[in-house]
């Protein structure tokens, strides 16, 4: 999304609020000096006889010095296909990952982010011309001994959809802008010029001429044009999942390295709304050496700012070992257009925006001091008024190494811009460096020839502070842990908004992932088990459309698509680009599952006998289930493919239209069943008319199981009907057909299973209390409320006041009970005649189910209409845990953060993104846990509360450049699983304890259950049941994986070139994640699981009936095969050739292999 600025009412920002802000008015080699030898003729003439002796035995000496101090050394080569690291070899400390109990271990970080909150006042200060900071001087003395060595980095942000679809930016701006990239770079070899988003990139190149692919390439090759980041998009941070994260980098360094050979190791992050340790971790582990990024609170940036900590090496909060450390470049100020990036004056730096000259599109320099053209009677006090803010940045770093980004959103469109930039840049240059007493060398560079000079300044002079532990690899600089959310950009403004706004395509990126996923389990199954070229078309030939899948999700993580901050018609492009891939991909796993289970012999184009359980009808509806019509004497097949590592016991859910319904199994073995009637969000007609039928189903892990619904099969019981009870005060009530319905009595109402009792308030229909089998008791008291506001937007949450509860009494309540399945039922009473919200409370019986253990909340949430324009809807669960407001929600799904409350910063301020699960834990370790399966935002805002926003409508622009507000609101459904846990030995404190804890195993599993669920499928048409096929099933894993080992993706890379690779260049890719858990919480997950993953797991044993082979350790964009250089440990590479995977836990570890069927 374009940047918001102090200086234009068009983009992120208002000029009324910028004018406040106005002020008042190449290192030369260092010379070694020659001795003169003596002239001794004797000694001449033994060396001219003996020379050839001399030098060979030098030579030799020479080379094993060189092995002895740095060991064998390594071919050299580019970045073009594999390039090793530039980092320094050093000594790497021995490879332990000591992980306790609640929390990961102790870090050795010098800076956490907790503890610059604990330090920052958040008073937002007015420092002058750097409103944000302070009046920056400097002695002058300062670049005596080291020059300062200036780096001047074009750059043109381009966002693949904001205000414009990807393709209308495209067709109107980017491909201009790299045509012009092309055409200026190639007049002049000083220039250089860095570019971002592989989306724009690979549609150019489709349309581009050879000529130009030409020139582009060699623009890389000699270094003026880099690659940074190399993904498909700059993803968001906050609200995309880690494996969409890895997806879309992959996607575009795939294509970059296929397409020119090059790739990136730096990246280029300068309009995320806050930033991740996940994303730090992932750029670590893809060979990613530095990164740079913008969007951090100004007030952390001050603090920063002031010990010179703008450059910090970032490390993961569990790693001793320092092997997830990377360097990371902060940039200071409010910005990065140019007012924002060459020094801490903006009114003085818009003046050096040449593209902002009379002429020119862009607006002029609201300060009233424009650009002019640098001629030679102005370029010396133009040269020394930039180099002087040049200066003043410096003084905020360690280094005498500077960075300069020259650019904003779509620039460069022309070559008369481009070359405005550059011909008056160079000229200003000229005049800096051909005047040595200024101390400076100025230039334009790449961010790799940045990061490469500050590195070597930085190896040659300790920049270290007293007492730094810093970095054993990356030397010079301090070390960090923590992450930057909640981003505020200015006056207490914070982007907490943004992690809810339009939640409905939140939810559809996360049914997109998981569908991508299983998708790319079938066909590298399909491809592993095939056994003949015939077999091979049917998957390969699905290529295209699982290439636009992939990018349809990659697309959608740009940081103004999952995040919901584009405009109305991008919104629908985003949404209509996922439903198409949607569509796509079940089409295709229809047919697999008859493939893989063996209903399907030939490889051809007709139509699949089944169907997806559930279908949407458009890009913004919610699906639907599939009725199934089982007529008398006929059976409808259902088959489940299960995307998970161990075998699922599950109780499963259809739509039949019929109660009179018999489950069986795939020997035609009755089971048991429950039938209780389906409702809908229309209080005037609650029960469809439909029926859902649930049964306990076990499915094999990453296999297929096939069940029967039957109508007339003799010898099984039908599905047994629920009992219902309801509370209405209307007496329209009317007892659906098969069930017997009795009236509430009381004001409760209980529903339990084996583990749990759950109290509700039969008035409002709100959960009360949780009552544990063992006897102990928690408060949970369900509160539904709305907060009003006035400021809020697609970005900011400014709320006025607190939320106020819209529950009333005298709704509609309704019990369902059956030997599988309980629920309650609330339509409640609100002020408005169509409440906003519905909602259900399930809980289930099931033995060896995850579901038993587990409390289901599905709101339906319907926030429609102007009764609910600037209104923001939460759910509040206020326990009696003792929290002190301290919880903790993940990032990106891979890992947990430590959240605590502050009074000195604002409720919105307080609010963190919950991409999956945010949990609380009390003094006596009992633990009150909330997945999500999509993206949403949280607090903790007293004692015991968890507060979790589901959708708002907001009429008003936040004045962040979109302008418009959210009002495309859809009905939709959120659904949690929520957990209370209690620990079985003794924890550390958690108040005290800075570290983020980890989940239990039992809430990995459920949050893998609920974010990779079952895939459905029916017949489209019923048989006979006179007709009764085999068993059938599909089980390719010889034994289920160990519970805390998950597959993230098992996938063929290049499914189009599959028949053109041989066998030995490894197609398969498989990627694990070694999850860590809290093991004073493990009964309850382990009784479920057969092992954890303490010893090895041999990959060539993995499969059955097929051989595994050529296995090799990769990077997680699988463009590195060399270990080292990501990180890991240096037995790994070693292990892989025994098969043995043998993962830390926390970390993610990616392989390619080969499979082929037993011969």
């Amino acid at each position: 999304m374009p940047i918001s600025s102090y200086i234009s009412n068009t983009r992120r920002g208002t000029s009324t609020w910028a004018r406040s802000l106005l002020p008042s008015t190449t290192t030369p080699k260092s010379k070694i000096s020659s001795r003169k030898s003596r002239k001794r003729t004797a000694l001449i003439n033994f060396l001219l006889t003996h020379f050839f002796t001399i030098a060979l035995s030098l030579s030799v000496l020479f080379l094993l010095l060189t092995i002895f101090f740095f060991g064998v050394p390594k071919p050299i080569s580019s970045h073009f296909k594999s390039k090793p690291p530039s980092r320094l070899s050093r000594p790497r400390k021995p490879f332990s990952r000591n992980l306790h109990n609640g929390s990961v271990s102790e870090p050795r970080a010098d800076i956490t982010t907790k503890g610059l909150y604990d330090k920052i006042q958040f008073l937002d200060e007015d420092g002058g011309p750097w409103k944000q900071g302070w009046v920056v001087k400097y002695r002058g003395d300062e670049w005596d001994s080291e020059k300062l060595k200036i780096f001047v980095v074009p750059h043109s942000h381009n966002d693949p959809g904001w205000k414009l679809t990807v393709e209308e930016y495209y067709e109107r701006q980017s491909r201009h802008i790299l045509d012009t990239i092309v055409q200026t770079l190639s007049k002049d070899v000083r220039r250089k010029f860095i570019w971002e988003e592989m989306s724009y990139l690979e549609r150019w190149w489709r349309d581009s001429t050879e000529s130009q692919r030409e020139s582009f390439t060699n623009l890389v090759k000699n270094g003026q044009l880099e690659i940074v980041g190399g993904g498909w998009v700059m993803n968001d941070e906050a609200n995309s999942h880690y494996f969409a994260i890895i997806e879309q980098i992959a996607e575009g360094n795939m294509w970059l390295n296929d397409t020119i050979g090059f790739i990136p190791k730096n990246s280029w992050a300068i309009d995320p709304f806050g930033y991740s340790a996940t994303m730090a971790y992932l750029l670590r582990r893809m060979g990613f050496e530095n990164m740079l990024i913008q969007r951090t609170h100004y007030e952390l940036k001050k603090e920063l700012a002031l010990h010179k900590n703008l450059e910090y090496v970032w490390r993961q909060t569990w790693d001793v070992d320092e092997t997830t450390d990377i360097l990371v470049h902060m940039m200071p100020f409010y910005s990065y257009d140019v007012p924002h990036t060459c020094g801490p004056e903006p009114a003085i730096c818009c003046q050096f925006d040449f593209a902002r000259m009379f002429g020119f599109s862009y607006e002029l320099c609201p300060w009233g001091q424009h650009p002019v053209e640098i001629k030679e009677e102005n370029v010396q006090e133009r040269a020394l008024k930039l180099l002087d803010q040049y200066r003043k940045k410096s003084t905020l770093y360690r280094t005498n190494t500077l960075l300069i980004p020259l650019g904003d959103d779509f620039r460069y469109v022309t070559i008369d811009e481009a070359e405005a930039q550059f011909r008056n840049y160079q000229l200003l240059f000229d005049y800096i460096n051909s005047n040595p007493s200024l101390n400076a060398e100025a230039k334009f560079g790449t961010l790799d020839d940045y990061f490469q000079t500050l590195r070597e300044e930085a190896d040659r002079i300790n920049y270290s502070g007293p007492g730094e532990g810093g970095s054993s690899q990356i030397v010079g600089f301090p070390s960090l842990s923590g992450d930057f959310f909640t981003y505020a950009d200015r006056q207490q403004d914070y982007w907490s908004g943004y992690y809810v706004s339009r939640p409905f395509f939140k939810a559809v990126d996360r049914v997109l992932e998981q569908t991508l996923r299983a998708t790319e389990m079938m066909i590298a199954l399909l491809l592993g088990y095939c056994q003949r070229p015939q077999c091979e078309k049917f998957p390969t030939s699905f290529a295209y459309k699982l290439t636009a899948a992939r990018r349809n999700l990659a697309l959608f993580q740009h940081h103004d698509g999952v995040t919901g901050t584009a405009k109305d018609h991008v919104v629908q492009d985003y949404g209509t680009r996922m439903h198409t891939s949607l569509q796509d991909l079940q089409i295709f796993m229809s047919k697999a599952i008859e493939v893989l289970i063996g209903m399907r012999e030939k490889f051809d184009q007709t139509v699949s006998q089944f169907e997806p359980i559930q279908l949407r009808s458009k890009y913004d509806v919610q699906p639907m289930y599939k009725a199934i019509s089982a007529h008398e004497g006929t059976s409808q097949s259902v088959v489940f493919f299960n995307p998970s590592e161990q075998t699922r016991e599950e109780v499963v859910m259809i739509i039949v239209n019929r109660p009179d319904v018999t489950v069986l199994d795939s020997n035609w073995t009755c089971v048991q069943s429950q039938i209780s009637p389906e409702v809908q969000h229309d209080r005037s007609k609650i029960f469809t008319g439909k029926h859902r039928l649930h049964w306990k189903a076990s499915i094999p892990a990453m296999g297929l199981q096939i069940y029967y619904i039957a109508n007339g099969f003799a010898g099984c019981e039908i599905a047994k009907p629920s009992k219902l009870k309801y509370l209405s005060k209307s007496n329209s009530f009317s007892c659906p057909t098969p069930y017997a319905c009795s009236k509430v009595e009381g004001d409760v109402a209980e529903i339990r299973n084996r583990h749990h009792i759950l109290t509700f308030d039969v008035q409002r229909g709100l959960l009360q209390k949780v009552s544990h089998i063992n006897g102990s008791l928690n408060v949970v008291h369900e509160e539904i409320g709305m907060y009003s506001t006035r400021e809020s937007g697609a970005y900011l949450f400014k709320p006025i006041g607190d939320a106020q509860p819209i529950i009333e009494t005298g709704g509609l309540m309704i019990i369902s009970e059956g030997p599988l399945m309980r629920e309650v039922y609330s339509y409640p009473r609100t002020e408005w005649e169509k409440s906003p919200i519905c909602h259900s409370t399930r809980i289930y019986n099931g033995d060896n189910t995850i579901q038993e253990f587990v409390i289901e909340k599905e709101y339906h949430v319907e926030l429609l209409g102007y009764d609910f324009n600037d209104k923001e809807l939460i759910v509040r669960y206020k326990t009696d845990i003792d929290n002190s407001r301290i919880f903790y929600s993940d990032l990106n799904g891979f890992q947990m953060s430590r959240r605590e409350t502050y009074d000195k910063i604002p409720l919105q301020g307080n609010y963190y993104p919950m991409p999956s699960l945010a949990f609380m834990q009390g003094s006596n370790g009992q633990r009150f846990s909330v997945h999500s399966r999509q993206s949403l935002g949280v607090a903790s805002p007293k004692d015991g509360w968890l507060e979790i926003m589901l959708d708002r409508r907001l009429v008003r622009d936040d004045g962040r450049g979109l302008g418009q507000g959210v009002l495309d609101n859809r009905a939709m459904n959120v659904i949690f699983h929520i957990l209370v846990e209690s620990n079985i030995s003794s924890t550390s404190n958690h108040v005290s304890n800075p570290l983020p804890l980890s989940p239990s195993l039992l809430s990995h599993l459920v949050g893998a259950h609920l974010n990779y669920p079952l895939h459905g499928f029916v017949a489209k048409k019923p048989q006979q049941l006179s007709v009764r096929p085999p068993p059938r099933s599909f089980c390719p894993l010889a034994a289920s994986l160990p519970c805390d080992l998950h597959i993230v993706n098992f996938k063929v890379p290049r499914p189009s070139k599959y028949s053109q690779q041989a066998p030995g260049d490894s197609r398969f890719v498989l990627i694990f994640q070694r999850r860590h858990w809290d093991s004073s919480y493990c009964r309850k997950g382990r009784s479920q699981c057969i092992s954890v993953a303490d010893e090895p797991v041999n990959l060539f044993f993995m499969f059955k009936e097929l051989t595994v082979s050529n296995v090799r350790a990769t990077s997680l964009n699988l463009m590195h095969e060399d270990t080292g250089m990501l990180g890991y440990p240096e037995q790994l590479g070693d292990n892989t050739h025994e098969g043995h995977v043998m993962i830390s836990p926390m970390e993610i570890q990616a392989y390619k292999l080969e499979l082929r069927p037993h011969e």
